[in-house]
Formats: C-alpha cells, structure tokens, sequence
C-alpha cells in the first residue's frame, strides 16, 4: 500500500492510483504560468488530482476541474478533492476526454496535462498502470485536438512530456492552432542529458522563452532553482 503523499499545504492519497506522485506532476504544477490570472482550470487524466491542488494552492482560479477515466483513480481524486482546502473549488469528473469534449459547453482559461507516454511496445501485466502509462489510451493527437476545442482564446495550455516527444508534439499542435511560448528542459544533473520537457501553449505565435532546469548538483543535493521552483509544496524544501 503506497503511503499518502504530504505537501506543505495538502496530502495527497495514492494508493488507488497506478500513477504515483511524480517529479513531472509536481515540476509542472509548480511551473505552470498563471499571469493571464485563469477564472477556470481543467485538468486532464487527473489521477490523484496533484496538479489541481497544486494550481488551487497558486492560484485564484474559482473553478478547477479534471477529468479521469480509471474508476478507482477517480475515487481517490474526488477523495483528495474533498480531504483538501479547496474543495469548494474542485470538482472531478469521470468520463473520458472526447466524450467530454463533445458534451461541455464551457471552456477554460487553462488546461494541464500530464499525459500517459510511454508509446513503447511495452506493456504490463497491471492494466491499470498501463492505462495511466501509455499513449494509447490518450494518443497526443487527440489530446492536442481536444484541448484547441476546450481553450478560450486568451487560454494557455501547460504540458510535460518526453524531450524526445518534442518537437512532434509541437508539429500535432501547431496544426491545432496552439504555438509553445514557454519550454522547459529538465535535466537530472548539468551532465545528464534533457529527460522531460515543459511546453506552454496559446492561440498566439511569439519568440519561444525557453530555460534549463537542473533537478541536483549530486544524488539529494538539490540545485537552488530546483528548491526555488518546488520549496511551496515539498516538505523538506
């Protein structure tokens, strides 16, 4: 049984959920730009429902929902929603994403995703971890193509995929209309090569910022802008 994850200002259960709190989850919560001040939030395959307690902690946002098909991960979201200090602003629905689409009138002023990736022909004996783990239970098109149906057209839409996934995911969504402003590169240490990348999406075109982030100097020895990035959430930062 996975113990509850403990952050500075909520606890997160887990044992319910074939994804884990993660690094990606946690990384992208923190880093998620919210200078356009969203009103609404959705959370795509939300699992525990990490990265909308992250988002309601930063932000003034009145609504935050997700969304998740895995019945018992769904449960625990709505569990975590409701065990949380902001339970009056999140709310979790379970249903899978184009089924959504196709249903919701509304549309949101920012969309978070940790998407399953591991499109490798590998798959376990545990259907719910490959369900979470794998594209094709949310291929990228389909994602990219529901999300320009769902953002408001001032809307950023904030993802954490592959390095390698990049520069394809960026083609998929360009031909939905969203252009990355602001990347990423997460790196484990200066001389590992860029595992993840954090992508920020809109309707407009501009000069891509793009910045390092080094997870640790040495195995628990965190770099500054590391601990700067996370210090709201983890305990021991």
């Amino acid at each position: 049984m996975s113990k509850p994850f403990e952050f500075k200002a909520f606890t997160v259960q887990q044992d319910q959920c074939a994804m884990k709190i993660g690094t990606d989850s946690v990384l992208l919560g923190a880093w998620t730009p919210l200078d356009t001040n969203p009103f609404s939030i959705l959370d795509i395959g939300a699992g525990t429902g990490v990265l909308s307690l992250q988002l309601a902690q930063r932000s003034t946002a009145q609504v935050i929902d997700a969304l998740e098909i895995d019945e018992l991960a769904y449960e625990q979201c709505v569990d975590n929603f409701e065990a949380s200090p902001w339970a009056d602003r999140l709310f979790c629905y379970h249903a899978d994403l184009a089924e959504f689409t196709e249903e919701i009138e509304d549309q949101y002023d920012l969309i978070i995703s940790n998407p399953p990736f591991y499109s490798e022909d590998f798959k376990t004996d545990n259907n719910q971890r490959d369900l979470a783990r794998f594209t094709d239970a949310l291929p990228f098109e389909h994602l990219v193509d529901s999300v320009s149906k769902l953002l408001t057209k001032d809307g950023v839409f904030s993802v954490v995929i592959p390095y390698k996934e990049e520069s394809h995911f960026i083609t998929l969504a360009s031909q939905a209309g969203l252009f990355p402003n602001r990347i990423l590169h997460v790196k484990g240490t200066k001389h590992s090569e860029i595992k993840r990348s954090l992508l920020a999406f809109s309707f407009r075109e501009s000069v891509i910022k793009t910045e390092v982030l080094v997870i640790e100097i040495e195995r628990h020895q965190y770099t500054q802008e590391y601990i700067n990035l996370t210090q709201d959430f983890y305990l021991n930062m």
